[in-house]
């Protein structure tokens, strides 16, 4: 399934400030050599996640699923002078890809890149987040919701990736795993009277998530 009709994407990234050349390098190599391409953000997500960035001012970012670090280098975009980006993923074999990317970017000293499992790595990183942006195996996202939510500031966002499954969710003939989960999650945000939550129709789904408080209480 198509995010968006192909003519009228095109004519969205034409009115979409351009990707830098890094990015441009990292779409198209990802396209070419690695295996499931269609996990990259690409240009118009990419550019969504670098406003967003832009807009919060984060002084610490927390990425759960790195791929080739795409995303992670358009959320580096709003960083603070003095901030950092901790992105995790658990496959090693895209480790040395990846970290020639970082490396090659202005923001190489701000991004720590770790090799592991999410759920083990998270709670021993002593920080408080602005952003959490997940985007990593769907049989953790509330999992990672539940463990990264008291490590998120007041004010702070949880902005979860793939969270319309290419439609899947709306059609009942579909309740694979996957699907089910995705559907618990968005159900677990609106619910959660903890956030502030607006779902974009951008790609395949982003549920934004703004924490209000810590407490489940009125």
């Amino acid at each position: 399934m198509e995010f968006l009709d192909p003519n009228l994407d095109k004519y969205v990234c034409e009115h979409t400030s351009n990707e830098s050349d890094l990015l441009k390098k990292i779409n198209r190599e990802t396209h070419l050599e690695v295996l499931q391409p269609r996990m990259l953000s690409g240009h118009l997500q990419g550019r969504v996640l670098s406003m967003f960035s832009k807009m919060i001012r984060p002084e610490r970012i927390l990425e759960i699923g790195t791929y080739t670090g795409y995303s992670a280098l358009c959320l580096a975009e709003g960083l603070t002078p003095n901030g950092k980006l901790v992105t995790i993923d658990i496959n090693e074999e895209l480790a040395p890809r990846v970290r020639s990317y970082f490396s090659a970017s202005e923001f190489s000293e701000q991004i720590d890149y770790k090799i592991g499992a999410a759920m083990e790595l998270i709670p021993t990183l002593n920080e408080k987040w602005d952003i959490v942006f997940i985007d990593a195996d769907k049989d953790n996202y509330i999992n990672y919701y539940h463990l990264v939510f008291p490590m998120v500031k007041i004010g702070g966002y949880i902005i979860a990736d793939n969270v319309l499954w290419s439609g899947k969710v709306i059609d009942s003939s579909h309740n694979d795993k996957d699907t089910q989960l995705l559907r618990d999650y968005n159900l677990l945000n609106h619910e959660d009277e903890r956030v502030e939550e607006v779902l974009f129709p951008i790609r395949d789904g982003l549920m934004v998530s703004r924490k209000l408080r810590s407490d489940s209480t009125g």
